[in-house]
């Protein structure tokens, strides 16, 4: 991704507004574990709802 504000924006307003949502999938049974595609990149993250924080952990796009 040459040009970072576009993903960052979609993130922002997917993920970051309902982390289990758009679609997203928990990974090996781990409700907080989770995956989804957001603008044609695979992203696995991780949320935390104490702190109000999604980490993402691997970011992978497709060619």
């Amino acid at each position: 991704m040459r040009d970072g504000d576009p993903f960052r924006e979609a993130m922002a307003r997917t993920l970051g507004r309902d982390p289990y949502g758009h679609g997203s999938c928990a990974v090996k049974s781990e409700r907080d574990r989770r995956e989804a595609t957001v603008l044609g990149a695979i992203v696995l993250y991780y949320v935390s709802g104490s702190v109000l924080t999604v980490t993402v952990v691997r970011l992978v796009p497709l060619p």
